[in-house]
Formats: structure tokens, sequence, C-alpha cells
């Protein structure tokens, strides 16, 4: 029995899209979270928003990352 390659799931030609689209959202809510700490005061601040919102940029950062680094080349 012949041995089959193991083939990615998205087309390598779609790689730089999705590095450049993942990032663009990561920055975008990174920024989001930015703002919102530098505006509003400690006593309005809720944890369970903050987290949540760092937590979805850095899995947008982190896809964006592994994207660009596959685009470019470097199989991770």
């Amino acid at each position: 029995m012949a041995a089959t390659p193991i083939m990615s799931p998205i087309p390598v030609a779609m790689y730089p899209t999705l590095s450049v689209v993942t990032l663009a959202i990561g920055l975008v809510i990174t920024a989001f979270f930015f703002i919102y700490e530098a505006t509003s005061s400690r006593k309005n601040r809720s944890l369970g928003k903050e987290l949540a919102t760092a937590a979805v940029a850095s899995v947008f950062l982190g896809f964006g990352s592994l994207f660009l680094l596959l685009a470019s080349g470097v199989y991770v």
C-alpha cells in the first residue's frame, strides 16, 4: 500500500491573503484593547472584557504570524 502525502486543508495560494487578513483583524482588535485601556477608568474596566479581547487578538495575531511564515516558505 502506497503512502499518501499529507496535504494542507487550505490551498497554499491562500496563505498570503490569510496572513494579511488575520494580522489586520488582530491589529484592529489590539488597537481597540489599547484604546479601551487608555480611556476607561480603573473602576469602569471589566476583567472579562479585557481577557476576552486580549484572547481574540492573540488568536488572530498567532494565526496571522503562522500564515505569514508559511507564505514566506518557513514551514513550521
